[in-house]
């Protein structure tokens, strides 16, 4: 039987929830598997950690803890920019995600956590940081890798 190890490239689905059971994300509604190589570090290392040994067809529960998830919040994320940087009809509000473009053009994610006349606050932690979280994982495939 195989069993996953670095380097292997597998299918899986998962479904992510928070402790008190609320879904979060759940690769099943999208109705296609995520596709990892492992031991590339796309993964968080607490997810990535629990495929290795993983056989087809298991599937797993695992608990993190926001430290092993995706970390803390960092108080250097929370940026204030200029209220003209965005279009002059946009829709603000709290809360809002907004995608933008980074010093060198790379696209980049934050929420809007508050706006007045001339400025606008926004988070750039991401969604999950600083909240524990539970994966149900299911290995689909281990795919043969060429030798």
């Amino acid at each position: 039987m195989k069993t996953v190890t670095d380097g292997n490239s597998v299918k899986l689905h998962y479904k992510g929830t928070f402790p008190d059971g609320e879904v979060f994300d759940d690769s099943r509604l999208r109705g296609e598997t995520m596709n990892i190589l492992v031991g590339n570090g796309q993964l968080i290392k607490g997810f990535e950690s629990a495929l290795l040994g993983m056989t087809e067809g298991e599937t797993k529960t695992i608990n993190l803890t926001a430290d092993e998830a995706y970390g803390q919040p960092k108080e250097e994320a929370i940026v204030t920019a200029p209220r003209n940087a965005f279009p002059e009809d946009f829709p603000f509000e709290e809360g809002l995600a907004v995608q933008g473009r980074g010093p060198s053009g790379q696209p980049v994610m934050a929420k809007i956590l508050s706006f007045d006349e001339s400025k606008v606050t926004l988070d750039h932690n991401h969604p999950l940081a600083g909240k524990d979280i539970n994966f149900e994982i299911e290995l689909v495939e281990i795919e043969e890798t060429a030798e």
